[in-house]
């Protein structure tokens, strides 16, 4: 029997808590959100200036990301802001950036976020259609508002991307048979998760797209304790809205071709994409990676119902309380990852800084760097995010329109056999054939370059080769051979 009277029993339980109480469990949930962040980018943060991740991004991505972080630093170096249209990369035609990651990866990702509200919305007011309804005209009226500050913020953007220079259409990667997951890859864990066996590394190794885009795995555990949670508190509204967005989800990423599973078909018109990759906007999607909003999904339904079955179980039932957290974090482990792999850079060539300061070009000029940069050799774009030079390259790694305007991955235009021919030469493959003078000078003549460097020896059969063509180089320091024309 307590001797405080009832009413100082309320009095205290409505006390509010000290703010150190109530900042506490926020501080520890960060600390261990930053903690498992160092734990697993720890081989990056031992040398950032020099690593990158194993595989891809990077370094092609990597390379990429760092030419526009350079490039948007540059103009705002300038007191401008970057254009959107521009020749620093693949002269003289140039690219579209409101078609490259610099602003499509955001806009993806909005994109596929875009696409995941909508689910949850249709979901909840398929729950609670009279609620909806009441709520319809001031929904309508804050659209209406977001409408108007994005076409004034983002207008002029949207305006380049659609109806500027180089515009495009479509998507360069095939949605229907790449970029998606199988259903083997929601339960078969890859060799960079803790748990798991050679077998399963392997066949997570084999999956088409590479494991880099390896994104749907959960693990049956956790698809078993979801599935039980869906049904078990499907009468609560949040969990019921999260589930089947994380179904929906799921569903789309696997694509719209015909699924084959240990030997049983699925049809491919059976299947959400295959009646939205024509779609405009939806179209430029690449399908597997909605099973990462699919994932913030699936990590709704185990919190609302891990806080649903703890509250269920009465407050003296301590083993009932904590049996639901432990099957939710046994669910858990399997998705436990080891650290990110690293590898080096290519560094930034010796003589590469002291060449471009003798050819003395004007900053804007063109310049053929052979490597030419492409998606398969794109370090001369992280050569020049490091050092400035030069202000405009030759190629690139970036998304262009093809001659038919569709969206394409190293669209160089009628030069662009050169692009390749001259690339084969720096690699030294010996099945490449050397291209005759003249076809090397209307490459030339395209791309009306003010200098060309290559970093190779005088000696070596691309060195060669351009002395013949070129004449002697009017620079020779470190690995670099430069020509000023």
């Amino acid at each position: 029997m307590s001797l405080v009277p009832p009413a100082v029993e309320s009095f205290r339980a409505a006390e509010p808590r000290p703010a150190r109480a109530r900042t506490t469990p926020q501080l520890l949930i960060l600390s261990c959100y930053v903690l498992g962040a160092v734990a697993l980018t720890w081989r990056l943060w031992a040398d950032p200036a020099t690593h990158v991740t194993v595989g891809d991004p990077g370094p092609g991505d990597s390379d990429l990301l760092a030419w526009f972080m350079r490039y948007a630093a540059t103009a705002i170096s300038h007191g401008r802001l970057p254009s959107l249209v521009t020749t620093a990369l693949n002269a003289p035609r140039g690219i579209n950036l409101m078609w490259n990651t610099s602003i499509l990866l955001p806009a993806v990702l909005l994109a596929q976020a875009a696409l995941a509200g909508l689910v949850l919305v249709a979901v909840l007011a398929a729950s609670r259609p009279r609620l909806v309804l009441a709520r319809v005209r001031g929904a309508l009226t804050g659209l209406a508002v977001g409408a108007a500050v994005m076409l004034l913020i983002c207008g002029y953007a949207l305006w380049v991307q659609f109806f500027g220079p180089l515009t495009e259409h479509g998507s360069p990667w095939p949605a229907t048979t790449q970029f998606i997951n199988t259903p083997a890859s929601f339960v078969t864990p890859s060799g960079g998760l803790l748990f798991h066996t050679r077998a399963s590394a392997a066949a997570a190794a084999s999956y088409p797209n590479g494991l880099w885009e390896y994104l749907a795995y959960l693990g049956l555990p956790l698809i078993a304790v979801l599935l039980f949670a869906a049904i078990r508190f499907w009468r609560d509204p949040k969990v019921r809205a999260a589930a089947v967005t994380f179904a929906v989800l799921e569903l789309i990423s696997l694509g719209g071709s015909t699924l084959v599973f240990h030997g049983l078909r699925y049809p491919g018109q059976l299947l959400p994409w295959h009646w939205m990759q024509g779609l405009p906007v939806i179209s430029e999607m690449m399908p597997d990676r909605l099973a990462i909003l699919a994932a913030g999904a699936a990590a709704v339904v185990l919190a609302f119902s891990l806080d649903l079955a703890r509250s269920a179980a009465p407050q003296a039932s301590w083993r009932r309380r904590s049996f639901a957290t432990a099957v939710a974090t046994l669910a858990l482990l399997p998705l436990i990852p080891l650290p990110i792999q690293a590898t080096t850079i290519t560094p930034t060539p010796a003589g590469w800084q002291a060449a471009f300061a003798r050819l003395r070009l004007a900053p804007d000029a063109t310049v053929l760097v052979i490597p030419i940069p492409t998606a398969i050799l794109p370090q001369a774009m992280l050569w020049q995010a490091d050092t400035g030079e030069p202000g405009s390259l030759v190629g690139g790694w970036f998304i262009g329109p093809d001659p038919a305007g569709r969206a394409a991955v190293n669209s160089f235009g009628r030069a662009a056999k050169g692009v390749w021919s001259l690339d084969a030469l720096w690699v030294g493959n010996p099945r490449v054939l050397d291209p005759p003078r003249a076809q090397i000078r209307a490459y030339l003549g395209y791309w009306r370059p003010a200098a060309v460097v290559a970093v190779a020896s005088p000696g070596s059969r691309l060195g060669r080769i351009l002395t013949g063509l070129l004449g002697r180089p009017t620079i020779e320091v470190g690995k670099v051979l430069a020509w000023r024309r």
